[in-house]
């Protein structure tokens, strides 16, 4: 059963698999920097970059992090089933106002090769007690005006819609249940 994880080095090669998948432009969405650096496909492919990568992402959740003044402290967690990769999660401990324009708390992707098996919907659900941990009560999640399939992943996790701003709709997800 795939679950969120913290980043981890046990899901190496599904990682590079996973990014194999993706068009030029979607490679953002893997995820593979830190505060301070970046790391391209053929650079992970050495286990100890990948390994650097690991702890670079881990290092964001943590308070005494410093980070970019551009950039705010994040937990990013890994949808996995065995080795295999499936896809991101980001929770944005607090908001900057681009953020709470455009980003919101929560961001996920989830890998082309596993997209419509319902693994986003439960990557989201499953991040909110996560979130509420970090003191997180109600996380903003933000789509594409055009992007039909996260809008329900968004109001299938309880996502009231609060408006439409810049072509991003946003909604508010209560991260306690009841």
């Amino acid at each position: 059963m795939p679950r969120l994880v913290e980043p981890t080095t046990a899901v190496h090669r599904s990682f590079l698999e996973a990014w194999d998948e993706l068009e030029p432009e979607q490679e953002r969405w893997m995820g593979a920097h830190g505060a301070w650096q970046s790391w391209t496909r053929d650079e992970l492919e050495d286990p100890e970059q990948f390994a650097a990568l690991v702890e670079a992402i881990r290092s964001e959740a943590l308070p005494e992090t410093e980070l970019p003044p551009d950039l705010v402290h994040q937990t990013m967690l890994w949808y996995v089933e065995g080795d295999q990769w499936l896809g991101r999660l980001s929770i944005r401990h607090t908001l900057t106002p681009v953020l709470h324009e455009l980003g919101g708390h929560i961001g996920y992707t989830v890998r082309p090769s596993a997209q419509r098996k319902g693994y986003a919907t439960r990557m989201l659900t499953e991040s909110l007690p996560w979130a509420a941990r970090l003191g997180i009560d109600t996380a903003l999640v933000t789509c594409d005006v055009d992007n039909i399939a996260s809008r329900r992943v968004i109001e299938s996790a309880g996502g009231e819609l609060e408006d439409e701003r810049h072509g991003k709709l946003r909604f508010w997800v209560p991260t306690h249940v009841s």
